[in-house]
């Protein structure tokens, strides 16, 4: 089985995997980074969304041999303490009702932000409207992209 180097979270892993193994299944069952969810498998929902060179991509379709020499950032690495300037205002607009699909969301409202640090209403909802959460929580959502972007003005 062929073995890979990755740089996930500013630390160097190696693992062996198929090469046509999702990223999404090394992360979670051979380095433990389990708050990359599993939701469709077919990079629909954004559950298993990741950064990949600062770039939001689904977990779920990246193949562990195209990955080897990106940056990969998890949730577990956006902030060492949780305190990123997105995952603040999750919390302070209160958003997560089941959670499943925050840790994607997250993922995505970060990577944006960080391309588009002032996005009007149209573009968050445009940025968003590929991660879906079952408990329709979009207006909270939302409302989350635009107090982080306030905080990291």
């Amino acid at each position: 089985m062929p073995t890979f180097t990755l740089k996930i979270n500013n630390k160097t892993h190696t693992v062996e995997a198929d090469m046509d193994t999702p990223l999404l299944w090394v992360l979670r069952d051979q380095i433990d980074l389990v708050g990359t969810k599993y939701g469709c498998g077919v990079g629909q929902c954004g559950a298993c969304t990741i950064h990949a060179d600062g770039t939001a991509m689904r977990s779920c379709l990246l193949q562990i041999s195209q990955a080897e020499g990106m940056n990969i950032t998890t949730i577990e690495g956006l902030s060492e303490d949780g305190k990123h300037p997105v995952q603040e205002a999750w919390k302070e607009v209160d958003v997560p009702q089941c959670g499943y699909c925050q840790a994607g969301q997250i993922m995505t409202a970060s990577a944006f932000l960080k391309k588009n640090p002032t996005p009007s209403e149209s573009e968050i909802r445009n940025a968003m409207h590929g991660n879906i959460c079952r408990c329709a929580a979009y207006n909270s959502i939302e409302e989350a992209v635009k107090v982080a972007s306030k905080k990291l003005s």
